[in-house]
């Protein structure tokens, strides 16, 4: 079929039989004009019914037999920022829910594959073997603990994102139609997103179903959680399944009053979605240099106890 840029009207074909499972189940494809570089989305009226007879056609390859598949929660942990404790929250939202016997999936997305040091483990394969299709998936996914797996980034991450990004329409579900095949095992997926905004980025949101913002209590963390709302309203005008849920309040030190200031206007801005606040420990900072979890390093620390609270209010537990 031919799709036309809105933008500059230049003419793209594209395969029909592609697109077309996607487009019926729903989904938005965002296609790239290679002229201008305009990103828009594919109208569906423009897909054509094939002229079949009986039996009726297969449902979409990523909606065969959802209804009998186990439905996992999804949660994107993100905020374009850096230093606000991303990926140690990552793994402690996702070791708690093992803990409490959950099947849990971490996928780590960024380039610098912080998850695996943090967690004690050298994985010869991971995210981007995964979804470059080099090796099968149980064997780019690392058991980590019990009921805890792993899937790594790195730095093999950058060339995938440049592939992404280089296609012409679909880049934004590379990730989802690689995760059908095996989101199924899992109770929860949780993701550690790299600082800043890119197509990999974009790819966990149109996967992800949660959003977690970790907010440094420090004296400007408002800024970049505008901008980080801003883009995810963009990214819900393809996709209503994704949104906040929670907002999570990272080193707060009581010994000063700044943090406390900070988190009274974190929650007035989001009442609905700021959980228990995660307070400065040491031993936070201790723990990756020793492959363990603050469960394991410091099971009596109030860092432990406040993501085992996090962990419960992720589940819906008083």
């Amino acid at each position: 079929m031919i799709i036309v840029c809105p933008q500059c009207a230049q003419r793209h074909k594209v395969d029909a039989d592609a697109v077309r499972p996607q487009l019926l189940a729903g989904k938005k494809i965002i296609a790239k004009c290679s002229a201008c570089k305009n990103r828009f989305a594919i109208p569906k009226a423009r897909l054509k019914k094939p002229v079949i007879s009986s039996p009726a056609p297969s449902p979409a390859p990523d909606s065969v037999q959802q209804s009998k598949k186990k439905h996992s929660r999804k949660i994107c942990v993100t905020l374009s920022k850096g230093g606000v404790g991303k990926t140690t929250t990552s793994i402690h939202l996702a070791a708690g829910l093992a803990l409490a016997r959950h099947k849990v999936l971490l996928v780590d997305t960024d380039t610098q594959g912080q998850s695996s040091y943090m967690l004690g483990k050298k994985p010869s394969a991971g995210l981007k073997e995964f979804l470059t299709k080099e090796l099968p998936a149980e064997k780019c996914i690392e058991k980590a603990r019990e009921n805890l797996w792993l899937l790594s980034g790195g730095r093999g991450l950058a060339g995938v994102k440049k592939i992404i990004d280089q296609k012409s329409f679909g880049g934004e579900w590379v990730l989802a139609e690689a995760m059908t095949e095996i989101d199924h095992q899992y109770d929860f997926i949780i993701f550690d997103t790299a600082p800043g905004w890119d197509q990999l980025m974009v790819n966990v949101l149109f996967y992800a179903e949660e959003v977690l913002i970790p907010v440094a209590l420090e004296v400007m963390p408002f800024q970049g959680l505008s901008e980080f709302m801003k883009s995810l309203d963009n990214i819900r005008k393809y996709r209503k399944e994704v949104a906040l849920k929670y907002v999570v309040p990272t080193f707060l030190d009581t010994r000063i009053k700044g943090p406390e200031t900070v988190l009274s206007k974190l929650q007035n801005l989001y009442p609905e979605h700021v959980c228990t606040p995660i307070r400065y420990c040491a031993s936070l900072s201790e723990a990756p240099n020793t492959g363990k979890t603050i469960y394991e390093y410091a099971p009596g620390s109030t860092a432990s106890a406040d993501y085992r609270q996090l962990v419960k209010d992720v589940m819906g537990e008083e």
